[in-house]
């Protein structure tokens, strides 16, 4: 923490910029919004360059705007990774089907250059062995697969409705751009489009049958759950599920809780 103070002090030492400078545009920047909270007074900011004193999120705001400082490498001074947020999501167990809202965010993502030749795709293979060699692309090219219209959503721990098809705890990606419900041309369970869907209730996962003025959710029919009408008008469809990542042990965990 102290080294991040003594970051910011050199970055208004690099502008040549002294202390009365940064207390007089951060009032200005604090008239602009109306918001005392943006303000800067000298002996503040002899603390936070000299004390460790960690700024407010306004201040810090400030700061970076004086200095011409990137808000996110600023806070990555302070010890934290905007990064780390869909993990750390993990250590609150949420019970209820809901949508993530985490963004892509800048940085190297490691991923499989080069497989065994030898390797039989069209066999259950352990793939972790037959990797040959390892990389790293920027998430940032990322953008191309079109990040904008996908979404992404967790299955709530105790949401059984579609097991055993997406198992409680599972990540799903949303499209979107695929909003309206498809009354057919699928030709088995795994083909027939699945929903998210958010009504006032919260979010849920869902095969979807439209008729007239309702909408009828349909369960896998090995979750023992009931199908679930709603009115058309009180239900936002998110999109529909194009990618899922999940574990496998879910159903043992039913079973001891029944």
């Amino acid at each position: 923490m102290d080294d991040a103070g003594q970051k910011l002090r050199r970055a208004r030492e690099r502008l040549n910029l002294r202390v009365r400078d940064v207390e007089q545009a951060s009032q200005r920047i604090s008239e602009k919004y109306q918001n005392l909270e943006f303000t800067i007074l000298i002996n503040r900011l002899s603390e936070i360059e000299n004390k460790g004193l960690v700024p407010s999120i306004f201040k810090l705001y400030s700061l970076c705007a004086i200095y011409r400082l990137d808000f996110v490498e600023v806070i990555e001074w302070y010890g934290i990774q905007l990064a780390s947020l869909p993990a750390d999501a993990l250590f609150a167990e949420v019970s209820r089907t809901h949508a993530v809202s985490f963004q892509p965010q800048s940085g190297d993502l490691t991923i499989p250059l080069s497989l065994d030749p030898g390797i039989d795709l069209r066999r259950t293979t352990y793939v972790s062995r037959a990797i040959q060699r390892w990389g790293t692309m920027p998430l940032m090219f990322l953008a191309g697969l079109g990040p904008r219209e996908r979404r992404y959503g967790f299955i709530g721990l105790d949401d059984w409705f579609m097991y055993p098809m997406l198992q409680p705890g599972s990540f799903v990606v949303i499209d979107e751009t695929r909003r309206k419900i498809q009354a057919d041309g699928w030709v088995n369970e795994f083909d027939r489009p699945i929903y998210f869907l958010e009504s006032h209730d919260g979010h849920r996962c869902a095969w979807c049958s439209q008729q007239d003025d309702t909408l009828i959710l349909l369960p896998h029919p090995a979750s023992g759950e009931r199908p679930v009408v709603l009115e058309t008008a009180r239900v936002d469809i998110v999109g529909q599920v194009t990618g899922v990542a999940m574990l496998l042990d879910q159903g043992r965990r039913r079973h001891t809780r029944s």
